[in-house]
């Protein structure tokens, strides 16, 4: 069995916000799918269906981000599920909005939701996709910046990057991640 998490933050306030466009990416594969997250376990919300022929559990936590890894880690020893089939999915301040990278392995970047992830698996080798949503042009904090929404001019970018990283993830089910992240990253 597979695994794609979203990074987020639970409830309506942060819906549409930077910091939750890993939920963002799994509502498209829902939508996509018609699926439903219709499991409320291990301080997560999720489903276990199965795309383009492969088993596969979609989850987003709902720990808050920064104590992501609590929701993740019993998720993933529940059904037995190796962090190398996962895919962990969320913003990054160091892309240009839009831009998505695809990597096998790494340290956290100072995303603490990836931090807490690494901390409680463990390890670092687990895929990802990051998804750029840029920096703040101003002074605002960093912390508002992420929690704030997305600018009229961005969305487009944004919506479009949702569809890839989606798009990268039903290709996962057929295909090596090192094969699509070669791919993508072109």
């Amino acid at each position: 069995m597979k695994c794609i998490v979203g990074l987020g933050n639970p409830g309506k306030k942060y819906h549409y916000t930077r910091h939750n466009i890993g939920f963002l990416v799994i509502d498209e594969l829902l939508q996509r799918h018609q699926l439903t997250l219709d499991k409320n376990k291990f301080k997560g919300d999720y489903t276990v269906t199965h795309l383009n022929g492969e088993k596969c559990l979609l989850l987003k936590p709902q720990t808050f981000m920064n104590l992501s890894g609590e929701c993740i880690k019993p998720i993933l020893e529940y059904y037995h599920i190796n962090p190398e089939d996962m895919i962990v999915i969320y913003d990054d301040l160091d892309l240009p909005t839009g831009k998505i990278r695809l990597r096998q392995t790494g340290g956290h970047g100072g995303h603490n939701g990836v931090r807490s992830t690494i901390e409680q698996l463990g390890t670092k080798t687990f895929n990802r996709i990051r998804i750029g949503i840029g920096r703040p042009t101003t002074n605002m904090p960093i912390v508002n910046y992420v929690l704030g929404k997305f600018r009229k001019e961005e969305i487009s970018d944004v919506e479009d990057s949702i569809q890839r990283a989606a798009d990268a993830c039903e290709e996962w089910m057929k295909r090596p991640f090192l094969e699509v992240m070669n791919e993508w990253n072109k």
